[in-house]
């Protein structure tokens, strides 16, 4: 498995533990980020509370995600009526939490700034409590 596939994976273990452990119900996509058509990573939800996760990790400052991607996630989410989430893990920062809404636009990607989540981001209690 390529590294960055095998980081990923990683990634959407540590959160799905996470939602566990808050006692959440989740359940981890098969095929997510490889087959057509898988188009989040992680369904997630509580009594009254439904979402789709969509994970990305990285070891820089930012994240790029493609318009493609984000557009088919928005899609996914309205037609199972989850609400669509950005789940974000900067190495040595921990994990952070938007709304799809909240990306910049930078031409045919939407980028994540770490500087702006320090910001404006939610951490895990504060998304989803």
């Amino acid at each position: 498995m390529p590294k960055n596939k095998t980081k990923g994976s990683k990634a959407e273990r540590e959160l799905f533990k996470m939602f566990l452990d808050e006692n959440f119900r989740a359940v981890r996509v098969a095929g997510s980020g490889v087959m057509e058509k898988a188009d989040c990573d992680l369904l997630v939800g509580k009594i009254g509370k439904k979402y789709a996760v969509e994970v990305k990790s990285t070891s820089s400052t930012f994240k790029y995600i493609s318009k493609e991607q984000i557009e088919n996630f928005l899609i996914f989410s309205e037609i199972f009526g989850l609400t669509p989430v950005i789940a974000l893990r900067f190495n040595r920062e921990g994990w952070f939490f938007i709304s799809p809404k909240e990306l910049k636009d930078s031409g045919k990607n939407f980028v994540i700034e770490l500087s702006d989540l320090k910001k404006n981001g939610k951490r895990f209690s504060q998304f989803f409590n």
